[in-house]
This record gives structure tokens, C-alpha cells and sequence, in this order.
């Protein structure tokens, strides 16, 4: 394998969570308490390693996303520490301030609230 061949991987989740959003307009419907069956990725990106040939072990990258997902699924996101105003948004600014120290090669995030709704993050 010669040359460094970059790749992307990715882990999926999902998680069922309520929140409420307090700073939109009084009336819209997002400022009732609701749920969500959330899906998500994490993406990693860099070089492959020419000796193992891989980037990350695919369960190394579940260790780091299983448990932060746990702090998530079946909660009100509003009650978590940094999620106050729990926006796609800020779910995944929140997801990457999380694992980005256990990930060092983070590329992406992305939350979907629905199935046609999502937020990607690409750190910053």
C-alpha cells in the first residue's frame, strides 16, 4: 500500500431524548417539552497506518462514543450539563467538545433529529 491513502470512518448512534427549546418565540412548537429517536455519526478521518492497516480499530472508536451517547439516551437534554438549550446545533458542538480529546483524528459530526432533518459539525 504504498503513499498515505486517507480515509474517512464511521461510528453510527442513536438515542431517544426530550428537550424543549426556551429561546424560540413564545407559540412555537418547539418550545413544548418533545422527543426525538435521534441518529447520529461520528467520523473520523486521517492516513491509513501502513503496518495495521487501518486508521482507528472500529471498537476503539465505539469506546469513546458508547458512553457519551449514555449520558444522552432516555434523558431531558435541558438537565444536561452544557445542553441547556438543546438545538441539533448544539448537541453536536456539545458531542465534539466530548470526544474530541479521546478522538485526535475527529472529522465530523452529525445529529438527525428526523429523518429529514440534520446538523453536520466539523469541529472549530
Amino acid at each position: 500500500m504504498p503513499g498515505a491513502h486517507v480515509v474517512e470512518l464511521v461510528k453510527d448512534f442513536r438515542f431517544e431524548a426530550a428537550h424543549y427549546l426556551p429561546n424560540v418565540a413564545e407559540g412555537h412548537k418547539c418550545r413544548r417539552m418533545h422527543g426525538h429517536s435521534f441518529r447520529g455519526e461520528v467520523a473520523v478521518q486521517g492516513p491509513v497506518d501502513a503496518r495495521v492497516g487501518w486508521l482507528i480499530d472500529f471498537a476503539d472508536l465505539k469506546r469513546a462514543v458508547d458512553p457519551i451517547i449514555a449520558r444522552l439516551d432516555h434523558y431531558v437534554l435541558n438537565e444536561v450539563d452544557g445542553l441547556e438549550n438543546p438545538t441539533s446545533e448544539s448537541i453536536a458542538i456539545w458531542l465534539w467538545q466530548k470526544l474530541a480529546p479521546a478522538l485526535p483524528q475527529l472529522h465530523r459530526i452529525t445529529i438527525e433529529e428526523t429523518c429529514t432533518t440534520r446538523c453536520h459539525y466539523y469541529g472549530g
